[in-house]
């Protein structure tokens, strides 16, 4: 009988029943900092769950190729899925593995990955609630040194995408419709425009919402129950449907956690824009709001 995957989230006890059940499984570190795209690599060197091989957001995440198939625009773009497919194969990376996905950085980065692979078709992905310090606390061995272990190609195929998408031209179609709600995962001072520390422009998309996405989190690192996270997200939305929702954020990334925070309440599987505040603020035309 095949055990039931682990769609939205696994704690740390439940990882460590899969790694000794012998289950096909791969886990994925996506520890990064934006201010230094270096220190991700040095901090998987430095400690990791055993097992784990590293996920770059600039390198294995985004494409900054220069290539012309990119699913999205902005600091982070996209790779299209069957550039991302073979990325995974080269892990890799087989069909109906159970994927683990988790950072130190109060889950940052590590959506992106559990976006992307639903996206590419595969729903057998889980964030680690409360990453690696939720792991740590639980007792859970770690690991140092760099992720050099040789693997054998795997043969993950893409399927239909999981995930909805949009683009900038979509959003500003239909901005100030009934049936597009933009919820912006960016800290309040940056979705107000008081500061733009990574963008040419500082504000937000004209009628956005503002939910940034470390509300979603308990003070230990994890996910809010789902009834709370029903209730904050039921109050924000202020009777808009949940269906309605367009996610976005500085670059596509930090978005997912309130994504997948809706998920998790019970509201559905929402829409990202990938290209997010980066691509809109870059889209020469496009109109730009500031203040709450």
């Amino acid at each position: 009988m095949t055990p039931t995957p682990y769609t939205t989230l696994i704690t740390a006890q439940a990882l460590m029943h899969l790694q000794a059940s012998g289950q096909p499984l791969m886990v994925f570190d996506c520890s990064f900092d934006l201010m230094n795209p270096a220190a991700g690599d040095d901090l998987y060197a430095q400690a990791h769950i055993p097992g784990a091989t590293y996920m770059h957001l600039d390198r294995d995440l985004s494409d900054h190729s220069g290539a012309t198939d990119t699913a999205s625009g902005g600091r982070h773009p996209l790779p299209s899925r069957e550039t991302f497919a073979e990325r995974l194969r080269s892990r890799g990376f087989e069909p109906g593995m159970q994927a683990v996905v988790y950072d130190r950085q109060g889950m940052q980065y590590c959506g992106r990955l559990w976006w992307m692979l639903k996206w590419c078709g595969h729903d057998a992905v889980a964030v680690l609630d409360g990453g690696l310090p939720a792991w740590q606390a639980a007792g859970g061995p770690v690991v140092s040194g760099p992720d050099a272990a040789p693997r054998a190609p795997g043969r993950f195929v893409l399927q239909p995408p999981l995930m909805r998408t949009t683009c900038a031209q979509e959003v500003a179609r239909q901005l100030g419709t009934p049936v597009q709600t933009i919820l912006d995962a960016r800290a309040p001072a940056r979705y107000r425009g008081d500061m733009e520390p990574l963008d040419p422009v500082a504000g937000h998309i004209p009628g956005a919402l503002n939910r940034p996405f470390t509300d979603n989190f308990l003070p230990d690192g994890r996910f809010k129950p789902a009834d709370q996270l029903r209730a904050e997200f039921e109050a924000l939305l202020a009777g808009r449907p949940p269906e309605s929702v367009v996610h976005h954020c500085g670059s596509g990334v930090t978005a997912v956690p309130n994504l997948l925070a809706m998920e998790l309440a019970g509201l559905g599987r929402a829409a990202l824009f990938p290209g997010s505040w980066s691509e809109w603020s870059r889209t020469p035309g496009l109109p730009c709001a500031r203040g709450g």
